[in-house]
């Protein structure tokens, strides 16, 4: 007798913890779903936090639960190696790499989890994948690869008698020098000249603006060093009167004068809905092409361009996503 109530009691328990493991599974909506997830961001800037956070807020809007185990390098490459391989000796359900330094140390190091990138200019020129339509491994994500022939355009649109533009980048970022060799190309057609200088790391950058002498206007890839002190950017163009366009809404609510670029927290909510196919419907990596963001803003800052010296064409300001006061 006691040997049957016993069993009953199991029988019950055992339909209690069924339930309890169906619900949360409706449709797919993720609901109950618990995961943990590793994020290594390279640096801190408007660009790189916003990816980060929009791609957190993915899983809010989905109703999923994360433990979330997030990581700053700090804007060194060590750093960011040493983050990598930690991640791979942590039970994760998947990691993001955030920016192309970060994305490289992490698909080097981790091989048995899912790795997402964001803002990363070119997968696979960076090594990263296969090739862009068929990534081929454990590792897939997002592209901000830049419509730079638009933005460098806007330096004729808003200045028309410029000839020169100035650009400084990382000569360790891969991304940084796709954007310059796309800028040279773009520059042949608009009638303007590129000047250049590299940099290694973001406290050479007001040595290597000066380097590059009187320019009309000076163009801001998404280069991370230079991106994260853009301020030295800002006071250069001030005190030599040179327009500075931008290649993100963030740099240009930081000082730029303005810029046709992609929206990071979007892209990061495009990363992250890619995550939540991998985790929830058994997406593979290695079967999702690279993505990229079509939905591009104007972003202007009048103020910013008076102190640079020029004025924005109210066709531009009417036009406008965004007007920065």
């Amino acid at each position: 007798m006691r040997l049957r109530k016993m069993a009953t009691a199991m029988v019950a328990v055992g339909s209690i913890l069924a339930v309890s493991a169906c619900s949360g599974g409706d449709g797919g909506s993720g609901e109950g779903d618990s995961f943990k997830i590793g994020i290594s961001q390279l640096v801190q800037h408007p660009a790189l936090d916003a990816a980060s956070k929009g791609f957190k807020k993915s899983f809010d809007d989905a109703g999923v639960e994360v433990e979330w185990d997030e990581q700053n390098a700090q804007g060194e490459q060590a750093n960011a190696t040493s983050i990598a391989q930690n991640f791979a000796n942590e039970d994760l359900d998947l990691v993001l790499a955030v920016a192309t330094p970060a994305a490289q140390a992490a698909a080097q190091a981790i091989t048995n989890q899912p790795v997402l990138f964001t803002a990363v200019t070119d997968a696979e020129e960076a090594g990263l994948v296969d090739s862009n339509d068929k990534p081929g491994a454990n590792v897939t994500g997002t592209s901000d690869l830049n419509p730079v022939e638009e933005q460098l355009k806007l330096v004729k649109d808003v200045k028309p008698d410029a000839k020169t533009v100035g650009i400084v980048y990382s000569s360790g970022e891969v991304n940084s020098q796709v954007q310059v060799d796309l800028a040279k190309k773009a520059a042949e057609g608009l009638g303007v000249k590129i000047k250049e200088a590299t940099i290694a790391n973001s406290g050479e950058l007001a040595q290597a603006v000066d380097s590059l002498g009187k320019v009309d206007a000076y163009y801001v890839p998404t280069d991370n060093n230079v991106v994260s002190a853009v301020s030295t950017m800002v006071q250069a163009a001030e005190k030599n009167k040179a327009l500075l366009v931008g290649s993100e809404a963030g740099q240009v609510e930081s000082g730029a004068a303005i810029t046709r670029g992609i929206d990071y927290t979007k892209l990061g909510e495009q990363t992250g809905q890619m995550a939540l196919k991998i985790l929830q419907d058994g997406k593979k990596p290695a079967e999702m092409p690279v993505e990229t963001s079509s939905d591009l803003e104007l972003v202007v800052n009048p103020k910013a361009a008076k102190a640079q010296g020029v004025e924005i064409p109210q066709d531009l300001i009417d036009e406008a996503d965004n007007v920065i006061e």
